[in-house]
């Protein structure tokens, strides 16, 4: 069993990893390409929602999987754990933060969207942090999967 734990570890971090990739860089930018007006952002929260989901459950496994690998040294144990811890705190930020204060906005802005929404500026700044910290936990998600192994 303990020899596996490697493997799982970096199936886990694939997972996470690719979600967020996929999402980020290649479904959300197709879907603001092709569908335009609220019913792209709608979409895209939708998908977020789901993203958000997925990276809870990849940092309870990969915090499992890491507390119960013997082949980790207690260091990399640690840096590895605290990668994760990192990467969680991401999302929960843009799940329990971001997402909900941006929806309301979008909810506030009625019929005509938010671009046509005193507040868009704050939308559009709240929007630039989210992303932020896509890129952010992206960024953490190629360490980590390069360092699971």
């Amino acid at each position: 069993m303990a020899s596996r734990l490697p493997a799982a570890r970096l199936l886990v971090a694939a997972l996470w990893a690719g979600a967020l990739w996929v999402l980020g860089y290649i479904a959300a930018p197709a879907v603001f390409g092709s569908v335009h007006g609220p019913v792209a952002g709608d979409i895209v929260g939708a998908f977020l929602r789901r993203l958000a989901w997925i990276s809870f459950i990849c940092a309870a496994l990969m915090l499992v999987l890491l507390q119960y690998s013997p082949d980790l040294e207690r260091g990399r144990r640690r840096f590895l754990q605290l990668l994760v811890l990192a990467m969680l705190a991401c999302a929960l930020v843009m799940y329990v933060g971001l997402q909900p204060a941006m929806a309301q906005m979008r909810e506030a802005a009625g019929p005509l969207g938010i671009r046509a929404s005193p507040l868009w500026t704050k939308f559009a700044i709240l929007h630039g942090v989210s992303q932020l910290f896509h890129l952010i936990e992206s960024v953490l998600a190629a360490i980590l999967l390069v360092k699971s192994r």
